[in-house]
């Protein structure tokens, strides 16, 4: 079953966050994770709830790494395991109730 996870990584100290979260979006193209760039965060498609938690940890520790001395991430998991279901689907579902 997948896990959809959408984070939002805030470096804080500075007023244009795109060059951060540029890093961010390579290190998730790097680990092959399916993902959505949002205005206000990322969302990602990933297989366990343990797997998508790795991944925003290590985006976390990459804006210290990068040079930002404080970092708030925040987190909202959609882990839904009584049918299989995509990013996709979801927005599809609301979609199709809109256009009735």
């Amino acid at each position: 079953m997948a896990v959809i996870i959408e984070f939002s990584l805030i470096p804080l100290g500075e007023v244009s966050v795109s060059k951060y979260i540029a890093q961010a979006i390579k290190l998730l193209e790097e680990k092959g994770v399916k993902y959505q760039l949002t205005p206000m965060g990322t969302i990602i498609e990933v297989n366990n709830l343990k797997d998508g938690l790795e991944i925003i940890r290590e985006a976390h520790e990459l804006m210290f790494k990068l040079g930002i001395n404080r970092v708030v991430t925040y987190i909202k998991i959609d882990d839904r395991r009584d049918k299989e279901r995509h990013m996709e689907d979801k927005v599809k579902s609301v979609m199709e109730k809109v256009m009735k």
